[in-house]
Formats: C-alpha cells, structure tokens, sequence
C-alpha cells in the first residue's frame, strides 16, 4: 500500500489571513481574526498526475477490496489527507455509496432525471463516517506520536456522535458527546452509548451543545470533532467526487443539500472545485440548500440576498439533525452557494413530511431530512427553477432506520404539523377467516384500478 507523503495540505484562514498550520496542530479557528479554517492542498503537486490518471487510480481501488481501498474516503487519500501514515487510517469501510436511480418517484414531481446519493448507507448510518474517518485518523496519529489528548468530544442532534463514537471505538481513544436532551432519536441516543462513549444529555439545544463543547476544547484540550474543524469536511467533499465518478465523470446540473449546521454544502463544493482544478471536471453543478422551515436561517439570508445573516431560536422540527439555528459553517457555505449560482428552499412540516412519505411509495425509505431536500426540490420542479429534463442529484443524509418514530408517527397521524398525512398508511386488522381476508384484498385491488 502507497502513501501519499509527497502530497501536502495546511490549515488556511477562509478571511485569507497569511497563517499556514499544519494539521496535526489541534486549532479550529484561525489565531488571528477567529474565522474558520480550510484545508488547503498543494495544487501544484496534484496536477502533476494527468486527469487520466486519476481516474484510472481511482477506478483501480475500486477494484480492490482490500484495507483501506474498501473505503470510498481512503480510495481518494491524496486528495483528502495525505498527512495520514498508512497505520494510522480508522476506517470502518464508510463512503462508496449507491447513487440510486429514482425513476418512478422523479416522473411524479416532474423530474425525469432525479437519483438519490444514498450516504445513509455507511457503517453508523449517516454522511458523517465520511469525515470522521478522518477526523479520528489524525487523533491516532497525535497520539501515536506522543500528544496527549484526554478525549474526542462533539455536540451532536445525533448523527455526529454517533459517528464519533464508533470511530474512535474501532481506534482505542474515548469518545464525549454532548446532545440536547429529548430530542434525538432513541436509534440515535444508543448508537454512542453502545460504544461505550461518554454520553451528556443536556437541558438545552445543538447551538447550547455547541457553546459548551468549544470551552471544553478550548479549556481543557479535548480534540473538537464538530464540523468547524474542517478536517471533517475533508472527508465529505469525497461525497462530490464520487457522484461525478458514478455518472461516468459527468457533472449533475442540480445538487440538493438538506442544511443544517451547513458543513456538507462547503464540503460538496470543495469538492467540485478540486475536480475542477484536477482537470476531472470543466463545469459545476448548481446547489440548492434545502431547510427546515422551523430551523431556517440560511433560508431567511437568502431571502435577503445573503446581505446580512441572523441567528435564530429554532424550533421543534422531525428533522431533528438540522434543527440549528446558529449554524458554525454559515460563511463558508454562503460562499459556496455564491460560487455555484445557488438558491436555499424550505420545508413546512408538513412538506417534508409528505415528501419523505410519496418517496417511500416508490421504494425508498428516506430520513426526515432528506425528507426536506426531496420537499426542495419538488418546489423548484414546480416553479420551474429545475427544468424537467435536468439531472438532480438529492443528497440522502441518513438511514431511515434510524428515524422509526418519524415513520410511524407519519402513518399514524400524530406528527407535529401534519394535519393530513398524503400517504399514510395503517395495517387493517382481521379475524382469521379467508372471507374477510379476500374481500379486504379484493376492494383493495378494485380500488387500484
């Protein structure tokens, strides 16, 4: 197995302040002006390999199943973290998605080229073992080299830790997470208790989750795996490479992203923007960022044309995962919007509940937030924004296992704020005599017709 110790990549200051860190310093914002960091790669090196070669490279991991290849993240390690030395990747075989082909779900809302990028199917059932893959990779290997760190530490609405728990469970570290109490799912809430994280619930939200997790960092030295550490988001962007390597090295025309503390949408775009200065590429696609009404500050920027950005309160929401409303990642996400002439959209309860629900009528079984971008982006198909013979690609955020309380309290009609639900549907109880059993199934069919 090859390393990729010829390649490099350095913290970089998103405002362009002339700091280079590298990136086995534990810092998340840059020391001079407090924003955020980016990873940014030696370029130059890169492009010394043709796009030919690469693709070539990568489709020869594919074919290799071996450790680490078997993960979609580590088939693309030179773009993503070659200061990793081989023995210190934690891979739990996460990423290498399906793209799904939605044919019968897309003709119904007017898309005849609609596909689902199925992130959900990874090893703790979310796109968040694609960044802390590497998040965790480079903690072992501080700790490998000496660095005393007493833990990994998240805020999470549920996903995030339990994504951290697992990785740093497979790497021998410990694991704190930090989660609202009650508002998560109990699917999610067992995930890090199983793997023996340490495991807060606290009587507050994500942002106060959040606040508490940075002091940790901060005062105590525990290794912050939130999304403003963009290392995570080095992981995710693999997310972007590998929809264009399934569609034969073709660009969709639309990416929709459900939004919530807004790293993924920064990660997809850096993503097309190192396939694009790769040469894999010559074009992007557009993006569209799909909100939570009742956790919708993007959305409320947007309206305004990004002129200024407030925080909100948010509300009770079945997309629990982006229920944020001061999201940590809100500048880079508005520029990444801005660089892939991008529009936010926003869904009622209602909406994403209903949108999730006719997805599930033609085979899938979608979370509640993929609920909210397949809302998005029935909208924009409605209004005309998408046109019908585009290419979309719906980014799934998430198992629908894992939210079995949304489905059955969408087919039961006692979601909050949904009043009717478009296609709920309960099991018809029966005595055992085949009479009732064939006219129950007959009207049934009869009805089909």
């Amino acid at each position: 197995m090859q390393t990729s110790s010829k390649y490099r990549a350095e913290f970089r200051c998103i405002a362009g302040c002339p700091e280079r860190l590298p990136l086995e310093r534990q810092v998340y914002r840059c020391p001079t002006c407090g924003d955020l960091l980016e990873v940014a790669h030696d370029m130059e090196a890169l492009t010394q390999r043709s796009a030919a070669d690469w693709k070539a490279l990568f489709a020869k991991r594919a074919a290799d199943f071996s450790y680490p290849n078997n993960s979609g993240v580590w088939r693309k390690r030179e773009l993503v973290a070659p200061h990793i030395r081989d023995e210190n990747i934690v891979s739990l075989s996460e990423g290498a998605s399906p793209l799904q082909h939605v044919p019968r779900y897309g003709r119904q809302i007017g898309l005849e080229n609609l596909w689902i990028k199925q992130c959900g199917l990874s090893h703790t059932g979310s796109f968040k073992d694609l960044g802390m893959t590497v998040l965790v990779s480079t903690v072992a290997q501080l700790v490998a080299d000496g660095a005393k760190i007493p833990a990994i530490a998240c805020a999470s609405t549920g996903d995030t830790s339990a994504a951290l728990s697992a990785y740093a469970a497979a790497a021998g570290l410990q694991a704190a997470v930090i989660l609202p109490k009650g508002k998560i799912t109990t699917a999610q809430l067992v995930q890090p208790l199983a793997n023996g994280a340490l495991v807060l619930a606290v009587d507050t939200d994500f942002d106060g989750c959040m606040e508490l997790v940075a002091e940790l960092a901060d005062r105590d030295g525990v290794y912050l795996a939130n999304s403003m550490n963009s290392l995570r988001l080095e992981g995710q962007k693999t997310v972007a490479i590998e929809i264009v390597e399934q569609l034969g090295w073709k660009v969709p025309d639309w990416i929709v992203i459900p939004g919530g503390n807004l790293g993924n949408v920064s990660a997809l775009a850096a993503g097309f923007k190192m396939l694009t200065e790769l040469g894999l590429i010559d074009k992007i696609p557009r993006v569209c960022v799909a909100q939570a009404h009742n956790a919708n500050p993007l959305y409320r920027s947007f309206k305004n044309g990004f002129e200024s950005f407030e925080s909100i309160v948010a509300q009770d929401t079945a997309a629990s995962a982006i229920r944020i409303g001061n999201p940590v990642s809100r500048d880079k996400a508005i520029a990444a919007l801005k660089r892939h002439n991008g529009v936010v959209a926003e869904a009622s309860e209602q909406e994403l509940a209903d949108a999730s629900g006719r997805a599930d009528r033609a085979g899938l079984f979608t979370c509640p937030h993929t609920g909210v971008a397949l809302a998005a982006a029935e909208k924009l198909a409605a209004t005309g924004q998408i046109g019908p013979d585009e290419q979309v690609v719906v980014i799934s955020t998430a198992n629908g296992l894992k939210f079995g309380e949304f489905k059955t309290q969408y087919h039961e009609s006692t979601l909050a704020e949904v009043a009717k639900p478009q296609w709920a549907n309960v099991p018809i109880e029966l005595p055992r005599e085949y009479s009732k059993v064939r006219e129950t199934v007959i009207r049934f069919l009869d009805a089909g017709d």
